[in-house]
């Protein structure tokens, strides 16, 4: 069975990376947005007296981004291209255990935002000057691969309701604002009243304030609240892609 997953999981390697857009968006999208809003004024303090400076608080931003972006695009537009592919009826008549292969995805994708973050940490360093010691980095790592699980069931809801050829275009529709209002891009306090009172309740703001408190930011709410709020998230996502998959399925099969 070890054998079956490692040879399940390199295949899905594979895939990934012979998918250049998803390779860019992956990667090189969150330098090129880094380097718009993180390296004109990224030595200066955040705000007077700061301790943190305009780019460490950009770095840990883009970093949730990058890993959200991974998650929900890994599984979404995947699974959305194998369903139009019908790679999932191959599947099922095949001998592969539907757990090997979700924990295939899910390790690689795992994998692969690992990767992501890596490369942002060390082109925030050498171009921003962003020095945090390294059990922050490996903190501000581990919390959004740990915080990520409510993406991974939003992926799959949209892997099993969008077809392959719109799903690139929902997910971003769905993804880029859910950021912009969560602040991500734009801090929750210059954003406008009616979207400032919606963000705390997006899921990619709770996930983002994991990563700003572990730079050392001061936010809105406590870590273990920002945890309970991705636990019903994931709660939440994950009955979708249930309900979504069993739909399919009945579709197809029944």
């Amino acid at each position: 069975m070890a054998r079956v997953f490692l040879m399940q999981t390199r295949a899905e390697m594979l895939k990934f990376w012979r998918v250049p857009a998803f390779a860019f968006f992956s990667l090189g999208l969150p330098l090129i947005i880094f380097t718009f809003f993180g390296l004109r004024q990224a030595t200066q303090p955040l705000y007077p007296h700061a301790a943190i400076t305009v780019g460490t608080y950009v770095m840990a931003s883009m970093a949730a981004y990058t890993v959200g972006n991974v998650m929900v695009f890994s599984f979404g537009m995947a699974l959305a291209i194998e369903r139009g592919q019908k790679q999932d009826v191959l599947l099922r008549a095949s001998p592969l255990p539907p757990v090997i292969y979700l924990l295939a995805k899910v390790v690689n994708a795992a994998l692969f935002a690992l990767v992501a973050l890596i490369v942002l940490f060390v082109f925030a360093h050498f171009t921003a000057s962003v020095n945090l010691a390294a059990d922050t980095w490996v903190t501000l790592a581990g919390r959004l691969l740990l915080g990520s699980i409510p993406f991974i069931g939003l992926g799959l809801g949209f892997g099993y309701l969008v077809g392959p050829n719109a799903a690139p275009a929902v997910i971003n529709f769905v993804y880029l604002p859910t950021a912009f209002a969560s602040g991500i891009f734009i801090p929750v306090n210059q954003l406008p009243d009616f979207i400032r009172g919606l963000a705390p309740y997006l899921p990619l703001n709770p996930f983002v304030e994991l990563g700003w408190n572990a730079i050392g930011f001061p936010t809105d709410r406590a870590v273990s609240t920002d945890v309970l709020y991705l636990l019903a998230y994931a709660v939440g996502f994950f009955a979708l892609a249930l309900w979504a998959y069993r739909r399919d399925t009945a579709a197809k099969f029944a």
